[in-house]
């Protein structure tokens, strides 16, 4: 029997100090679980070109900087950069200018694996030769890389240093879970819950309040950070019912069968019922009148585009009709992005046991998994004046 995890306690720990993306290169990492987001990324790829059409092609002699916030510490990221800086490339020499320098500034929190994902970049190319040496150089990257450790809530960059800001899959993590959905004595507090799906009102009012906070300190941020005529490319999960206690897929992700494997560990006594509560998962699927209402408020930005798009599953098998590997890829779907909150609140021996009771309970539901757990984004253009 695994140990009780009533005395892991991190509850004084900043969430910005803890979460990231499970990393590292193991079955459960991120790197090893995110190829729906590769996936759901590219079929993307067409609105983020139409972005990066409207940027301000600044004179060569000045970098071409390029930021990507909640990069995490898989392949995507490098992907979607290296998109960004052979479009702009493109825009460049069409235009009859000579390509500038470009550097990539990948940004994350500070328990981000950044080692993991700097061991996958690309070698430079040869920057002491000519710039058409560096832009024909196969295998190559011809960008200045850095990572930068921070919260995207805040100020991450110098002001007016920034032509293009990417953020994917990552905004619709909060700052912190809200802290009237922990205290009992509020109409709030998600008894018996780990994530908002199905809650009262009154909790999902309250991480709809700690999003819409948390965007406009990213647009403000922002605002601050950009040039003028740059442009920004933002997606996050979204959801397309107007009542924010249905949060689509990441309900079902969160709040089905990784919920019930919570309500296991309580019934077989390897946890407490209180343990449970104090554990919500910091996730809020806006609509698009949550998302529109913040950036008109903000006013720095024009919309040029915001809509919600349609992802597909998180999950990907090579197999559909084997039910083990299907709920084996629900489990380390949750695993992925969850797992170090889970870790650090019940310690790795109970993370484990939950984690083998989602799967245990995904299998029996393997074909309604792959069916029903459907993503959708939202998808924001915004330029800057």
């Amino acid at each position: 029997m695994a140990p009780k995890g009533d005395n892991v306690v991190v509850s004084s720990m900043k969430l910005e100090k803890l979460l990231c993306m499970k990393g590292g290169k193991g079955e459960a990492s991120y790197a090893n679980n995110s190829q729906a987001q590769a996936i759901h990324a590219r079929s993307m790829l067409h609105l983020l070109e139409e972005t990066l059409d409207r940027v301000h092609l600044n004179s060569p002699e000045f970098p071409f900087q390029v930021a990507d916030l909640g990069c995490s510490s898989g392949n995507n990221t490098i992907h979607i950069i290296d998109v960004i800086i052979k479009h702009m490339i493109k825009r460049f020499e069409s235009s009859g200018l000579e390509p500038p320098e470009f550097s990539a500034f990948f940004a994350d929190l500070p328990s981000n694996d950044f080692n993991t994902l700097f061991q996958l970049l690309p070698p430079p190319a040869n920057y002491g030769g000519s710039m058409e040496e560096c832009l024909a150089a196969s295998g190559h990257r011809n960008y200045f890389a850095a990572g930068v450790p921070g919260s995207f809530h805040r100020r991450l960059f110098p002001a007016r240093s920034i032509d293009v800001f990417h953020s994917a899959f990552s905004l619709h993590w909060l700052s912190q879970v809200p802290e009237c959905v922990l205290d009992k004595r509020s109409a709030a507090y998600n008894k018996g819950r780990v994530f908002i799906h199905n809650a009262s009102e009154s909790t999902t009012n309250a991480y709809r309040k700690q999003f819409q906070s948390d965007l406009a300190g990213f647009l403000s941020a922002r605002s601050q950070e950009m040039k003028s005529g740059g442009s920004m490319f933002l997606v996050c999960l979204g959801r397309t019912s107007a009542d924010p206690t249905d949060q689509g897929g990441a309900g079902l992700l969160f709040g089905t069968h990784f919920q019930d494997a919570w309500d296991d560990l309580v019934q077989e006594g390897l946890i407490t019922s209180e343990k449970r509560d104090n554990f919500n998962i910091p996730v809020y699927a806006p609509s698009l009148q949550d998302f529109k209402e913040v950036v008109e408020a903000n006013g720095s930005f024009t919309i040029d585009k915001l809509e919600v798009f349609k992802g597909g599953s998180p999950l990907v098998v090579n197999h559909p009709d084997n039910e083990a590997e299907v709920s084996r890829a629900m489990a380390n779907s949750c695993r992925s992005v969850a797992g170090v909150l889970v870790d650090a609140h019940i310690g790795d021996g109970l993370s484990e046991e939950l984690f083998l009771r989602v799967e245990h309970r995904a299998k029996s539901h393997a074909k309604e998994l792959l069916e029903k757990l459907q993503f959708f984004h939202i998808v924001a253009s915004l330029s800057f004046a």
